[in-house]
């Protein structure tokens, strides 16, 4: 299984984790790192997440993100076909930065697009005929499916 995890997913483990959501938030996205590590599930990252990474002002932070993304299975770089379908998907409501990450999804052909990004789900939601290779999930809802299988 392929899974591609945002930069929302991939900060969540460094969040304050005194509010419930979040803390289960950043325990999912940690048993799905745990699963990547002993190779159960494919990582894919992207140069996007790369750059998002970059413009992390805590350093500290920047460090562990760094660290965890290089463990990425795969790591997509963005070309014209990636940049072509993410103006696409922008017009559809998409974030510029929240488009290339699910284009660059697409390219890679995922399974699953993890976020804990609200309205980036919701525009999803709305748009999923036009996502048809991959769900957009909450890392919680859909390790619940998962494990559930």
């Amino acid at each position: 299984m392929k899974i591609y995890l945002d930069t929302c997913c991939l900060n969540r483990p460094f969040d304050d984790q005194r509010q419930p959501r979040i803390r289960l938030e950043a325990e999912a996205v940690t048993l799905i790192l745990e699963k990547f590590r002993q190779r159960e599930w494919n990582w894919v990252g992207s140069e996007v997440l790369i750059y998002e990474i970059e413009q992390t002002t805590n350093a500290e932070r920047k460090e562990r993100l760094f660290l965890l993304a290089g463990e990425a299975n795969e790591t997509v770089e963005i070309n014209e076909k990636i940049m072509e379908r993410a103006e696409a998907l922008s017009s559809l409501g998409f974030g510029e930065y929240d488009a290339l990450h699910l284009a660059s999804a697409e390219n890679a052909k995922v399974d699953v697009f993890l976020t804990t990004d609200d309205p980036l789900q919701t525009i999803a939601n709305k748009n999923k005929k036009r996502l048809p290779s991959f769900i957009v999930s909450n890392p919680v809802k859909w390790l619940e499916e998962v494990l559930k299988k």
